[in-house]
């Protein structure tokens, strides 16, 4: 992990995505929803020097936060999901959009949706951001994606950070009394003759950058501003 592994109470699925291709250290964190922090977990955000996160998730879902976040942290709600859409009926039915084998489909069907989150990133205050969804695995994982790729990151780097997921969530699932995720998500590619690795593979190798950013609406100054905070 090279010390991008965070301990924030509260929390078990939280990484700085610094060290993975250009990315510096302290721009971007990758988390599950940080309801569960404690006054200590969003101290050691504070001090990581946090001041915005940017949630993937559609409004009202989820718990409330078991504290209160500091003062000086904005968050800003960008749903990933397409709610109510054709895309999402076909893939909830397929995979409860809980794989990456809907990654290609989104990125065609809705990119308008993942190029306001990536301008969400782009536009923040000064400091960290952090970005989530409920688990911190697949609409994280996307958003991850498309940030690794941009920034140069190998697929080989990109498949590892996705996979740090599903030990990471484990005893959450377990909690749900869910089955085991990685063994479900598994199995389901399996049955559509892929794997996790190749599928993700095949969504970086097919994702053209700074292409599709600039393609879907994202101004060449945002991209400049989104560089800036990844990689200077």
């Amino acid at each position: 992990m090279g010390g991008r592994e965070l301990n924030w109470d509260g929390c078990v699925n939280v990484r700085d995505l610094g060290g993975l291709g250009r990315i510096r250290p302290r721009a971007v964190v990758r988390m599950e929803a940080p309801t569960r922090l404690t006054a200590a977990g969003w101290a050691a955000a504070w001090a990581y020097g946090v001041r915005t996160v940017v949630d993937l998730r559609d409004a009202g879902e989820g718990e409330p936060d078991l504290v209160a976040r500091p003062d000086g942290i904005t968050t800003v709600r960008v749903p990933l999901d397409p709610v109510g859409t054709p895309f999402y009926e076909h893939w909830m039915g397929i995979d409860g959009l809980g794989s990456p084998l809907c990654y290609p489909a989104m990125l065609l069907e809705h990119p308008e949706r993942i190029v306001s989150a990536v301008r969400a990133i782009a536009n923040a205050a000064p400091g960290c951001v952090v970005f989530h969804c409920a688990g911190g695995k697949d609409r994280t994982g996307l958003l991850a994606l498309v940030l690794l790729t941009l920034a140069g990151a190998a697929p080989e780097e990109i498949v590892a950070d996705y996979l740090l997921t599903y030990p990471r969530m484990k005893q959450r699932y377990d909690e749900l009394g869910s089955r085991d995720q990685l063994t479900l998500v598994t199995e389901l590619l399996a049955a559509r003759g892929t794997t996790i690795e190749a599928s993700l593979t095949s969504t970086i190798a097919s994702l053209p950058m700074p292409g599709f950013l600039l393609g879907n609406g994202l101004s060449g100054a945002e991209l400049d501003a989104l560089r800036a905070r990844l990689t200077a």
